[in-house]
């Protein structure tokens, strides 16, 4: 595995790679890497043979009073990390190598971003799409591969590379979580372990929608009622928004389907939270939480 710093040493290598008849997988992360970053990986082998995975932490897509100065970073660890699962090229650059200077072109999402996570973090997506973009430019994979955990994210950047026709296949990842069903996040690290029992509100209210849902439930009020009623039980945990969308466009739904994607956010602390299940088709982890008791 090699690491670089700069884009003119990621396209040197890609381009090498790519001239040996290599197809390119990329991986985008923020680092502070977890089994669910790396199960992102697995997913990239399976398309490509020479992965290269990003860590970066993307200053555009934190507002001013958010966590940036905070977000955990270790490199160190990222790399043995990254290392180990098979990664063949890390690039981590600074802000100064994406943003010399201050970007004077960016990408604004038209639509999407004004619901779910976009109620509350103004801009976010902005700066999601525009590294995103810029990432995707840089490396040109054949395919990349996103996390589920982050469902709004990953359909913004499936809908963003067809209006741009960028080329390379965007697969989303099944969301990873802990035996005891907290989706993995980088920022579970802010959690104490008071918080940490709490935050097990969001999986739990999503495991209870997806066994109503088994049961015969389609009206959405009743299983969003039944996830809100768990998030809340929980106590110190301020809901943000519990919604039932459909999985393609993000709009809200009065009966639920097969299509239909639960989606929680929550602070738990001062820690924000978010986790998200197909109610039909729940990860593998939900999916063992949801079997009868």
């Amino acid at each position: 595995m090699k690491l670089v710093r700069t884009i003119p040493e990621v396209r040197a290598e890609v381009g090498r790679a790519r001239g040996d008849g290599r197809r390119i997988g990329l991986v985008p992360t923020m680092g502070f890497l977890h089994e669910g970053h790396l199960s992102l990986v697995d997913r990239c082998r399976d398309s490509a043979d020479f992965i290269v995975m990003s860590i970066f932490v993307n200053p555009l897509q934190f507002g001013p009073s958010e966590d940036l100065d905070e977000y955990p970073r270790d490199l160190e660890r990222d790399l043995a990390f990254a290392e180990e699962r098979g990664v063949d090229l890390v690039f981590a650059p600074d802000d100064r190598e994406l943003y010399p200077t201050e970007p004077t072109a960016v990408v604004t999402p038209k639509r999407l971003a004004d619901r779910l996570c976009g109620l509350s973090r103004p801009g976010h997506f902005e700066g999601v799409l525009t590294v995103v973009a810029k990432l995707l430019g840089i490396v040109q994979p054949d395919v990349s591969v996103f996390g589920q955990k982050d469902f709004q994210q990953a359909v913004l950047i499936r809908r963003m590379a067809e209006d741009l026709n960028i080329p390379g296949a965007i697969e989303v990842g099944p969301t990873v979580r802990e035996a005891d069903g907290l989706a993995m996040s980088s920022r579970n690290a802010y959690l104490s372990a008071e918080e940490r029992e709490r935050a097990l509100s969001l999986s739990r209210g999503l495991v209870a929608a997806v066994r109503a849902y088994r049961e015969g439930e389609r009206d959405v009020r009743q299983l969003e009622t039944q996830i809100r009623e768990r998030m809340e039980a929980a106590g110190g945990v301020a809901v943000e928004y519990v919604s039932i969308v459909s999985a393609d466009d993000l709009e809200p739904l009065s009966r639920a389907t097969d299509d239909a994607v639960a989606a929680v956010a929550a602070r738990v602390g001062s820690t924000r939270l978010i986790d998200n299940t197909y109610l039909a088709r729940p990860d593998a982890g939900l999916a063992r939480l949801a079997e009868p008791d």
